[in-house]
């Protein structure tokens, strides 16, 4: 692991990202033209070559099962029912391991709060029931500028909850999320840190099950799997529930196969030394936690996603939210790549990590630019589309991992049953990246970068229990 003195090296500037977004942008382009200027007989052998390599990737990712390295070697592995064994579930659920874990490390729960009237009140609640040591355990809630009740509410708070500490910071502090976080991260003093959203929902025994699995496991973060709780509140948020489960079956299978696994902000648990040693969170990106896990991998810290138990949250509910949500997740996404990519391609990372960040960026970022260049080439050259096999290929795995994901034993809301009409919806949702990675690369490559905490409402929706 590097040291303090590395920090430089590991964080991120943002440095000319404008004519990093342009270049790629260019490139992408003159790959998805490029082809219809070839013979007929020839032109779709990129596509055909790439959907090969990426097809593979990404079949042989979705494939495999959760990772066995979570937990320690002795203990033992439980299946799920569909052949993917979960052995972080045999842990978390063994009360012998509980009671011989005698020395509890000190945990801060961080939460960063912006007009959330809706759900504070919730969170400490749900924060209030944790079984574990009350004197190793603290909340910190940063109050960003709230302009609706979420000051008074906490104010009301604190006499019952005497572990809670409230943060007040103006609205335009500067540093979006991750000033917020940063602000708390100054004042406290845990071993571990548990980043939360306002609206995220764990059990009581949340902790005492996952500090066990990260200590012994020797991870430096560790992220829980992220469960929708209004699933049945329309298609939208079905589908999303359905994503949720598919995103953490492909980082448990990328880690499995020696390349990355990437944390998702709320319910990420992380060691105090390691973040510190990164330099705290990035106030110069959109996406603190995609930022976040480029530098710990940079510092050669360990991170891990578990499947069981994992942290429930709200879906957005409306197609405006959801390309709000989207393109914030798109721009960070892109910002950390071009800011970190000279560590990326060094002797930092293994051949299989590289290996792996290569075909993920291609497939998420630069497929959706490709077949856009692609189709707008096609109607001015009036030729047929040349890249439509390497998207066959993608969206055919994404329902691959979407029919294994949601068969998965899983704790926490229950998901959608992947049956056909479910697949195809799910597969037709996903083509909106398809839209909007094009959208924000041209929008990085033209606009300055305006750095704003776009955050996401909510409005307090509880998990749906089925008999």
């Amino acid at each position: 692991m590097s040291s303090n003195g590395d920090r430089v090296l590991a964080a991120g500037t943002g440095d000319r990202r404008r004519g990093k977004t342009a270049l790629f942008l260019v490139a992408c382009g003159c790959a998805g033209a490029a082809p219809h200027w070839l013979d007929p007989s020839r032109s779709l052998i990129p596509s055909l070559t790439l959907a090969l390599v990426l097809g593979g990737y990404s079949l042989s990712t979705t494939l495999r099962g959760s990772d066995a390295s979570a937990v320690p070697a002795n203990s033992t592995p439980a299946n799920d029912g569909d052949g993917i064994s979960s052995p972080e579930t045999s842990l978390a659920a063994d009360p012998a391991v509980i009671e011989s874990f005698a020395s509890w490390p000190k945990v801060d729960v961080v939460v960063a709060a912006r007009d959330e009237e809706a759900v504070v009140a919730r969170l400490m609640e749900r924060l209030g029931a944790l079984r574990y040591p009350a004197d190793q355990l603290t909340t910190w809630i940063v109050d960003d500028g709230s302009e609706d009740k979420t000051p008074d509410l906490l104010d009301e708070l604190k006499p019952q909850y005497p572990n809670l500490n409230v943060i007040r910071r103006q609205r335009n502090a500067g540093g979006g999320k991750s000033g917020a976080l940063n602000a708390a991260l100054a004042q406290s003093s845990g071993e571990w840190i548990l980043v939360l959203d306002a609206d995220g929902q764990i059990s009581e025994d949340q902790l005492e099950r996952l500090i066990p699995i990260a200590v012994m496991g020797d991870w430096s973060g560790v992220q829980m799997r992220k469960a929708v709780t209004n699933a049945d509140t329309n298609l939208l948020t079905r589908v999303q529930a359905m994503e949720m489960a598919f995103d953490a079956l492909i980082q448990q299978g990328r880690l499995l196969g020696g390349g990355v696994s990437e944390l998702r902000g709320n319910g990420q648990l992380l060691r105090r030394d390691v973040l510190e040693a990164c330099g705290g969170f990035n106030e110069d990106t959109v996406t603190d936690d995609l930022d976040l896990s480029f530098r710990f991998l940079l510092q050669g810290a360990r991170t891990t996603l578990l499947w069981n138990p994992p942290v429930r949250e709200e879906a957005v509910e409306t197609i405006s939210a959801l390309w709000k949500q989207r393109q914030r997740w798109a721009e960070g996404g892109l910002q950390r790549f071009f800011d970190y990519w000279p560590g990326l391609l060094s002797n930092r990372l293994t051949v299989g990590q590289r290996r792996d960040l290569a075909c993920f960026f291609l497939l998420q970022y630069a497929l959706p630019v490709l077949s856009f260049a692609d189709l707008v080439t096609s109607a001015l050259t009036r030729t047929s589309p040349v890249y439509w096999p390497l998207s066959i290929v993608a969206f055919g795995v994404s329902g691959v991992a979407y029919w294994r994901g949601c068969r998965r034993c899983s704790e926490g809301p229950a998901l959608p049953q992947p049956d056909p009409f479910s697949l195809l919806l799910g597969i037709a949702y996903l083509s909106h990246w398809f839209f909007v990675i094009p959208w924000v690369t041209l929008r990085m490559a033209v606009l300055p970068k305006r750095l704003v905490w776009a955050k996401t409402s909510h409005r307090g929706t509880e998990e749906t229990v089925k008999a």
